[in-house]
């Protein structure tokens, strides 16, 4: 049996053992090895102070993530201290009943001031009543960035989960990683993107002078091997300037036993492409996916944003 199957149920009984998980359902946990991580703790601390903070008028204090906000007292306040909401819920909810209620009007008031359709959600009146601290997490997350924008959510917070699902031919179990907070990395690639869609559709009188500007930065530094690169289309296309240009910008020779200088078909196109996007990746310097043949294939938009992020580090360090 799958050990992360056994270890899920090691977990606190008010994970699952204390809410079965009915045939056709799914459920998704925190893994036991994930549960520690530092980066997980310094959100829940963060989201902790937040809150009393936030309720320090009204004496609440959290001490608990997972059990002091699941019946919705908390959320209640909070709610109604941060957005000036009314709702028509009762102050304290005694009954599981109630409790169900009261979280069902407090999450819908969530929903439609976030703007959020049903299948955006990353949690439910149930899964909040069961005390699963994942829910709550994005919940806390979706709220305190609509509400307090200003506050500083530590970037990339991931976890490893566990995902049950009860099936006609029993349990199953998968396991995945999931982001709490914004993967920083995958916001700056979105952000490049948008920028170079943004100046080859609505700026075309632009990508003339961009193109200029990173011709003469290649130059400046291929020019010292006798090279001279004037269309950004075809002469990156068989990886030759790319791979030089990176060796000459990083400071190290690439042996000529592990490029061909003069391809002379698409594999070895692709292999010297393909070697250049490793490079850039081991030096930290691409954090987006790239297919290797839009590259071959001359398309002019990808090559730009590969030559983008060695300009925008080296002319920082020229600077």
């Amino acid at each position: 049996m799958d050990p992360d199957f056994l270890n899920a149920f090691a977990q606190p009984p008010t994970l699952v053992t204390e809410n079965v998980i009915a045939q056709g359902e799914k459920r998704k946990l925190i893994k036991p090895t994930s549960r520690n991580n530092p980066k997980l703790e310094e959100l829940k601390q963060l989201l902790i102070d937040w809150i009393n903070r936030t309720l320090q008028e009204e004496h609440i204090v959290v001490k608990s993530l997972e059990e002091d906000l699941y019946d919705g007292l908390v959320l209640h306040h909070l709610l109604e201290n941060l957005g000036s909401l009314k709702l028509d819920v009762d102050k304290i909810a005694l009954t599981e009943k109630k409790q169900r209620q009261k979280l069902s009007v407090i999450l819908e008031a969530v929903a439609k001031c976030l703007q959020l359709e049903e299948s955006q959600l990353k949690w439910s009146v149930e899964s909040i009543l069961a005390k699963d601290l994942l829910s709550t997490l994005h919940l806390l997350v979706a709220i305190a960035k609509h509400f307090a924008p200003h506050l500083a959510l530590p970037p990339n917070v991931q976890v490893e989960t566990i995902i049950i699902e009860n099936t006609s031919r029993g349990l199953k179990t998968a396991n995945a990683m999931e982001y709490i907070t914004e993967n920083k990395d995958n916001i700056e690639a979105q952000s490049k993107d948008d920028a170079f869609d943004e100046l080859f559709s609505r700026a075309p009188d632009k990508l003339d002078a961009v193109k200029k500007v990173f011709l003469q930065f290649v130059n400046e530094h291929v020019g010292k091997l006798g090279l001279n690169v004037n269309d950004i289309k075809s002469q990156f296309s068989d990886g030759v300037i790319l791979l030089l240009l990176i060796g000459q910008l990083e400071g190290y020779f690439l042996h000529l036993r592990n490029f061909f200088l003069t391809p002379a078909s698409t594999t070895e196109m692709l292999h010297n492409v393909n070697l250049a996007l490793d490079l850039l990746a081991d030096g930290g310097l691409l954090n987006f996916s790239v297919n290797s043949e839009d590259i071959v294939n001359g398309d002019v938009k990808t090559t730009m944003k590969i030559l983008y992020c060695l300009y925008s580090k080296y002319k920082t360090k020229e600077a």
